[in-house]
């Protein structure tokens, strides 16, 4: 359902894509990971026709995005990284302005607003000013707005950030419940949680380039960064629990100030706890505790890319180049996100 296929953008001296390629079959969710300024937001902005690639070809339900960006649009909902309905209009009148944008009529525009509002558990606050809404109620509406058309592929930049856990679980479960209707889902997200609980497949971009392909198991496996953790019972002075542990263990073994606890990296094969401990009592250590760490998507992301994933997943310079461009075309106080949304729309 959603095709990139050798996708290329510079802005200026930013290379924002370098040859992007992945897929989305139909009725699954795609997690797109990176580190700030990897191209993420901008292989969205070229798959939801915001952006003209350089090169390289982007279908979206079989429709190539530069060639019919209109038809493009109308199969697509977009929830951008901030909310852009209307502050001064009631969640219900914000969803059916959206439906009516959209050529729904009125009648179906409200029918349909009720029936998200409902999905959403927002029905108690259907017809309150939008400004008196809280941060999760918003993004919640935010999302009910982009699926007013029922669309069959739904793009998700950062939908939960800024969320408190309960928000961000609601949004999650609404998320899970769209898949029942076969919608197919490309999500950005800054937290790698998110993406472990929801995502089918992971694509990691950085530099403008996809780095790694897979389920969130296949990654983790292949990063081979799960960690021995071994507590003793007397601080290891002499040196010895290290000296047992080593051979059993990926590079040097790490022992606390204390001398009670080490770490250290393992390929994490079957009774390779129990060859420890076996090994550690042969050199007469006792053990308190052990434990093999499985990998997390942070410790993939953190083997591929060489840093965490956080803070606020922008494009800066691409965002900058938009902003300029949104306001010398009479952009008013809006910010080129928005606008670029509205435009989706529309």
């Amino acid at each position: 359902m959603i095709q990139a296929e050798g996708l290329t953008k510079r802005y200026g001296e930013t290379q924002a894509l370098a040859g992007v390629d992945f897929s989305v079959p139909a009725g699954t969710i795609l997690g797109l990971l990176g580190p700030n300024g990897a191209g993420k937001t901008t292989a969205v902005r070229v798959l939801t026709t915001l952006a003209l690639p350089d090169s390289g070809r982007g279908t979206v339900a079989g429709i190539d995005v530069v060639k019919h960006p209109g038809e493009v649009r109308r199969h697509i909902g977009v929830a951008a990284q901030d909310a852009t309905l209307d502050p001064l209009l009631t969640g219900r009148q914000n969803l059916v302005l959206v439906g009516e944008l959209s050529d729904m009529g009125r009648a179906p525009a409200r029918a349909r607003a009720t029936e998200l509002l409902a999905q959403f558990e927002l029905t108690d606050a259907a017809d309150r000013v939008l400004k008196g809404y809280s941060g999760g109620m918003r993004r919640r509406l935010d999302l009910g707005a982009a699926l007013m058309t029922r669309p069959p592929v739904l793009f998700l930049d950062e939908p939960t950030t800024g969320l408190d856990p309960t928000s961000r679980q609601r949004v999650w479960e609404a998320i899970r419940e769209l898949l029942g209707e076969g919608v197919t889902v490309l999500l950005t997200t800054q937290y790698l949680e998110e993406a472990d609980a929801l995502a089918h497949r992971i694509v990691v971009v950085d530099h403008g380039k996809v780095i790694a392909n897979g389920t969130p198991t296949e990654l983790k496996e292949a990063s081979r960064s799960a960690r021995l953790e071994v507590s003793l019972a007397a601080p290891d002075t002499d040196g010895r629990a290290a000296g047992a542990m080593a051979p059993l263990v990926s590079g040097r073994v790490h022992v606390s100030e204390d001398g009670r606890r080490l770490s250290a990296g393992v390929d994490a094969s079957p009774g390779l706890a129990t060859a420890v401990v076996r090994a550690l009592d042969a050199a007469g250590v006792l053990v308190d505790n052990i434990e093999v760490r499985q990998p997390s998507l942070d410790d993939v992301f953190f083997s591929l890319t060489g840093g965490h994933i956080e803070g606020e997943d922008e494009d800066e310079a691409i965002g900058s180049a938009g902003g300029a461009a949104a306001a010398s075309a009479g952009g008013g106080g809006k910010s080129a996100e928005r606008q670029e949304l509205e435009g989706v729309r529309a």
